[in-house]
């Protein structure tokens, strides 16, 4: 079994592979929607390392050369 980690944990791993994201964001996106998927174990939400790494894949563009090769909607203001 894949091993699970808690948020805190969650965020430490994402940031180790170059992906800063706060322990404060993944709880809001637990709310809202559009965070990688969890599971609860009793209270406590638990990641596992292949739903975060899904996760990043998802929201990351291909490579460019430039931002001219991205399309305006994947552009970050």
């Amino acid at each position: 079994m894949n091993p699970l980690l808690s948020r805190a944990q969650a965020a430490e791993y994402l940031e180790s592979i170059g992906v800063p994201v706060a322990r404060t964001t993944l709880a809001k996106l637990a709310c809202v929607g559009g965070g990688p998927r969890f599971r609860k174990f009793g209270r406590k939400p638990v990641y596992a390392t292949v739903d975060l790494d899904a996760w990043v894949a998802s929201r990351m563009s291909g490579p460019v050369g430039s931002t001219s090769e991205l399309s305006d909607a994947e552009i970050e203001p």
